[in-house]
């Protein structure tokens, strides 16, 4: 009774009226008038004391529209109005380029980019000679499903597990994850919990009830020893076994401490260590991967360009000559290539490394060990919205495995063991992807214990297209992780700005063993 709290006292005596009766936290606001702030805490110190404890804790998944689909309802969604630019274009017997597009319907290039990729994958739409667009004249499911989903959360917010699949899975794949503001739908999760007293709670409680709760004062004022009031009053007592201040002593930053496990759990496990340059060639950032210079994948990574100087002197050969050839006819990788007039000027232009797999890409054409291990932890730069788990620069950890016995299998075993044991990840989970290239492709999600699943990266087995301009003829598995989301997760921080925080104190309570 001594050491409760006042707003302790009110929470259990709104739940002892009624012995076995659960309450949730709005239900306990309802009879104890608190504020939400003061009742989380108050729940919180009566849970640690086992006065009360959780009687039932459910999730709901609650999906609503954001300030972009409340647009794209009006104006429709881009994969629409991307859709209708084909067929009317296709009427007109007019030509029609991503540019057109553009212009015409006043969209952002990734918005587009995004429309064209899942029409072309649906059939609806074909990229013929030239990069042009043109209307197949089918259907498009997701196109369908998105006027669904826009019209009915346009009425209002709506649990997740209502919609059937189909709009289910459209629904989350465009659903704000990982920052994009720009998605249509949101999915908020909401956590309900009720709380019952225990067998001492209801004690207390029964207590409470009877004598009655005397108003505590927690310090002494001068108006209290003048007045003489200090005789009447009961004083909350001192807690003497709090700790005393702590010393500010020197320590390594957390990340940097992570980062270097990174690095030795990766040569623990017989990865040799590769080292990139930050400026790189379009030629090895994108090209060398087997990224188109027309096709909208290469949007995906909006890359700064270096102003002085722009272009490097030249590309080393046999490369250029090799992988203008696979990305005109497919020359040597068994395939027809992407059938376009390559552009060597381009390929020299100096960008700030937009993702890890140029280093891989520079080491397989270095006459790699076979069979052999390498990783890289690369430093990276894309223009992004920084918010909680995006940045304009980012550490991603790349990795490639080549060898004649290797496989699909081979990469996700190697990815679970990374996720559980660096990222110290308790659920894992697969998607498939697509990547320019690799095939087949994965994407790597872990959850994060406030902001839910998040994606760590991508992996895949990179196609003959990469690997065959390179001089290399085995089978290469390769991935490029998240660092700085597998810290969160590790270092249990909700924003990944925190990892490059002033705050001292912050950095000095942060989590730094692993």
């Amino acid at each position: 009774m001594d050491n409760l709290h006042p707003l302790e006292s009110k929470v259990l005596l709104a739940l002892a009226p009624q012995p076995g009766s659960p309450s949730t936290l709005d239900q306990l606001a309802d009879s104890t008038g608190l504020e939400p702030s003061q009742l989380s805490m108050a729940v919180e110190w009566l849970l640690a004391k086992s006065l009360i404890a959780v009687h039932a804790e459910t999730v709901a998944y609650i999906a609503s529209l954001t300030p972009i689909g409340e647009v794209f309802f009006e104006k429709y969604a881009p994969i629409e109005r991307v859709l209708s630019a084909a067929r009317e274009a296709g009427q007109t017997g007019k030509r029609l380029t991503i540019q057109d597009i553009q212009a015409k319907e006043a969209l952002e290039p990734s918005d587009v980019s995004k429309a064209v990729g899942t029409l072309k994958k649906e059939g609806a739409i074909l990229i013929v000679q030239g990069g042009c667009i043109e209307s197949t004249g089918r259907n498009s499911p997701t196109a369908e499903a998105m006027r669904a989903l826009l019209q009915e959360l346009r009425s209002g917010q709506r649990e997740l597990q209502t919609f059937a699949e189909p709009l289910r899975a459209v629904l989350q794949q465009h659903a704000v994850k990982r920052g994009n503001a720009r998605e249509p739908f949101r999915v908020d999760e909401r956590v309900t919990r009720s709380f019952l007293l225990t067998p001492s709670g209801q004690e207390v409680a029964d207590q409470l009830s009877r004598d009655g709760v005397a108003e505590e004062v927690s310090q002494l004022t001068p108006e209290l020893l003048k007045e003489g009031a200090w005789r009447t009053k009961q004083f909350r007592k001192y807690t003497i076994s709090l700790r005393a201040p702590r010393i500010a002593a020197g320590k390594r930053h957390p990340y940097r401490e992570f980062l270097d496990l990174v690095k030795l759990k990766l040569v623990s496990m017989g990865f040799q260590e590769m080292r990139g340059t930050l400026v790189e060639t379009e030629f090895w950032n994108m090209d060398a991967l087997f990224m188109p210079q027309f096709h909208p994948a290469r949007d995906i990574h909006d890359v700064y360009f270096v102003k002085n100087p722009t272009h490097a002197r030249n590309i080393d050969e046999p490369y250029l000559t090799n992988v203008t050839q696979v990305h005109e006819n497919g020359t040597g990788a068994g395939s027809t290539g992407w059938g376009y007039q390559f552009d060597a000027e381009r390929a020299k232009r100096l960008v700030l490394r937009s993702q890890g797999t140029a280093v891989s890409a520079r080491r397989l054409a270095a006459n790699p060990s076979v069979p052999g291990k390498y990783f890289s932890i690369a430093r990276c730069f894309r223009y992004d919205q920084v918010d909680a788990t995006h940045a304009t620069d980012f550490f991603q950890v790349e990795g490639i495995v080549l060898g004649s016995d290797i496989n699909f299998r081979t990469l996700l075993g190697l990815l679970n063991l990374f996720a559980r044991e660096v990222a110290q990840a308790k659920e894992v989970k697969f998607l498939p992807a697509y990547f320019p290239f690799t095939e087949p492709s994965v994407e790597m999600h872990v959850r994060h214990p406030k902001l839910g699943w998040m994606e760590l990266g991508g992996a895949g087995l990179f196609r003959p297209e990469v690997t065959t301009p390179l001089g290399v003829s085995v089978p290469v598995i390769a991935w490029g992780l998240g660092l700085d989301r597998m810290a969160m997760v590790a270092l249990g921080i909700h924003d990944i700005r925190d990892l490059f925080s002033a705050d001292l104190e912050f950095i000095r309570t942060m989590r730094g063993s692993f």
